[in-house]
């Protein structure tokens, strides 16, 4: 009766160990293939809530430049689909600021933070001096007609 419960014990460590594995080689696998077509940029991003209320949580992602649009995706997850799109027509930069002593253990090192309004949707976007080199780039670099606003102090 004690061997067969370790043989039950060792053979659901086993399948626990092989799991983790194969999630984490998908989660390698799938930011690979979104960093592999080019214009993608780590970046971590948090939703502000328009009636003022606390920021939502600081989530590590990946930018990646599709056209007119960023879209991010979550590094720790397995969605192929964008979590937010931040469209370039209409764009408003109107914050650019370093972390806080508080949120910058939950930030990659060295980062700046942006606000960033497209239409309803309000985000701060966390990046390193040439993420943000090449955001600003892509934002000046629209078409004309396109209404892009930048605020902050450069």
């Amino acid at each position: 009766m004690a061997e067969q419960l370790a043989l039950d014990a060792g053979g659901v460590l086993a399948a626990l160990v092989l799991v983790a594995a194969l999630l984490y080689v998908s989660m390698a696998v799938r930011r690979r293939l979104f960093a592999r077509g080019g214009g993608a940029v780590e970046c971590s991003l948090r939703v502000l809530h328009p009636e003022g209320g606390a920021p939502g949580v600081w989530r590590l992602g990946i930018g990646r430049y599709k056209g007119d649009a960023l879209h991010w995706h979550r590094v720790f997850g397995f969605r192929s689909r964008p979590r937010q799109v931040i469209h370039r027509r209409g764009l408003s930069v109107t914050n650019r600021r370093e972390p806080d002593p508080d949120e910058a253990d939950g930030l990659l090192p060295d980062v700046s933070i942006i606000e960033v309004r497209d239409g309803d949707l309000t985000v701060e976007l966390a990046m390193g001096a040439s993420a943000m080199t090449g955001f600003l780039a892509w934002l000046e670099a629209a078409p004309p007609g396109f209404p892009v606003e930048l605020h902050p102090p450069e």
